[in-house]
């Protein structure tokens, strides 16, 4: 690579971070050199509703992408469905199987069942109104929030909610879209993981009974270099295709969950 090329990447480069960290300040360089950047604008309607440009709003857009995994992570059962199904790994002593990339697949297919109806009330209050142009940012954003708040509430447990509420120096609040995100999502990722540990205890109890029988077996027939890892396995894997284990899983999981 030149320097003519090196150059060119370091302006775009540096235009662009200008563009992204300060609209105004860039608009205002842009039209010293006589350049206008129209399209980076914030304007205020008639109504007194706010309107963004389209070159904010997919920057908006590029931004919400880059969290996306956290708000998967953090505001979805995703968290209490992969940790189950870890413990459940674990407790079968399969080792690696299923591996992580199934996990984390079966994972997320139960999470888009599970936040199907939340997902469908957001894109018919929220987003369509949006996109029609009937409703603006500001108020799409509080009725998606409401949405999302009533899923995040009704999963969490009260005291785990009203813990995080005295730390913040909040009473007790009157409805659901009166919780501030700040005090609900740590709330909801404590309930998550209380939740997902006992339903990991209950899973691990039946896998624990069959390796003391067996290591107990193995002990009183002087079997003791045989390990009992080794034959409790297909004991376990044979109990749990039994007893149609996934079903029950996977169906117990999803009963945990409310909608509303």
């Amino acid at each position: 690579m030149n320097i003519r090329s090196r150059l060119f990447i370091y302006i775009n480069a540096s235009i662009l971070g200008l563009i992204i960290s300060s609209p105004i300040q860039a608009e205002s360089l842009f039209e010293s050199f006589g350049l206008g950047l129209p399209a980076i604008n914030v304007s205020d309607s008639a109504d007194g509703d706010t309107t963004y440009s389209l070159s904010l709003q997919i920057l908006a857009l590029m931004t919400s992408i880059t969290v996306l995994p956290s708000l998967i992570l953090g505001m979805t059962s995703f968290t209490r469905i992969i940790i189950v199904l870890s413990i459940l790994r674990q407790a079968m002593g399969t080792q690696q199987t299923p591996p992580n990339q199934v996990l984390v697949a079966i994972a997320l297919f139960l999470t888009l069942f599970i936040m199907s109806p939340t997902l469908s009330k957001i894109n018919s209050t929220a987003l369509n109104p949006y996109l029609e142009g009937t409703m603006p940012a500001e108020r799409a954003l509080d009725e998606a929030s409401i949405v999302a708040k009533d899923f995040l509430v009704y999963n969490t447990r009260k005291n785990d909610l009203q813990m995080f509420a005295d730390m913040n120096g909040d009473s007790t609040y009157e409805n659901n879209s009166e919780v501030p995100l700040p005090v609900l999502l740590p709330a909801f990722i404590t309930s998550e993981l209380k939740t997902a540990f006992q339903i990991g205890f209950l899973l691990f109890l039946p896998f624990l009974v069959i390796d003391m029988v067996i290591a107990s077996t193995l002990m009183s027939l002087g079997m003791m270099m045989l390990s009992p890892m080794l034959v409790s396995l297909p004991f376990k894997l044979l109990l749990f295709v039994l007893v149609d284990g996934w079903a029950m899983t996977v169906g117990s999981l999803v009963a945990t969950y409310s909608a509303s």
